[in-house]
C-alpha cells in the first residue's frame, strides 16, 4: 500500500476555483474525482460516496489535527449527517466537523482559507 504522504500532490493549500463535472480546479489545474485538502497540501481522495466517510477515508485529517480546527466535508449533492462516532473521534483531537454539500464547502473553504484560518476539506466531487 502506497503511503498517502507519498502519493502526487500539490504541496500547499490552495483555494478551490471550480468544481463540477466529477472534479476541481485549483492552482491552474485540475483534477478529476474527489480531494482532500489540508495545510500541507491538496491530495487526491478516494472517496466517492457518503458511506466510505470514516475515521479510515480520514486518517490524513487526524495525523494533521494540530493544524487544523475546522474540517469541511462536501458531501457532493446529497446531505451527510456524520456518525456520532466520528465526529466524536474528532472532537476528541479538537477539529470541529462541519458538513454541507460541496458547493458550499469549498464556499466556506475558500472564505477560511483566505482568512488564513486553520482549515481542511474533503470533497466529494459532483457530476
Amino acid at each position: 500500500m502506497v503511503n498517502p504522504s507519498d502519493a502526487p500532490h500539490l504541496p500547499r493549500p490552495a483555494p478551490i476555483e471550480a468544481y463540477g463535472k466529477g472534479g476541481f480546479a485549483f492552482a491552474d489545474m485540475s483534477h478529476r474525482g474527489s480531494l482532500l485538502c489540508l495545510p500541507s497540501g491538496i491530495w487526491a481522495w478516494p472517496v466517492t460516496r457518503l458511506q466510505e466517510i470514516d475515521q479510515y477515508s480520514l486518517a490524513q485529517v487526524f495525523e494533521a489535527a494540530n493544524a487544523i480546527d475546522t474540517l469541511i466535508v462536501g458531501s457532493g449533492n446529497d446531505v451527510w449527517i456524520p456518525p456520532k462516532g466520528l465526529r466524536e473521534a474528532l472532537r476528541a483531537v479538537r477539529v470541529v466537523l462541519e458538513p454541507m454539500l460541496t458547493g458550499p464547502a469549498i464556499r466556506t473553504y475558500n472564505i477560511m482559507l483566505g482568512e488564513r484560518r486553520r482549515v481542511a476539506a474533503a470533497l466529494i466531487a459532483v457530476p
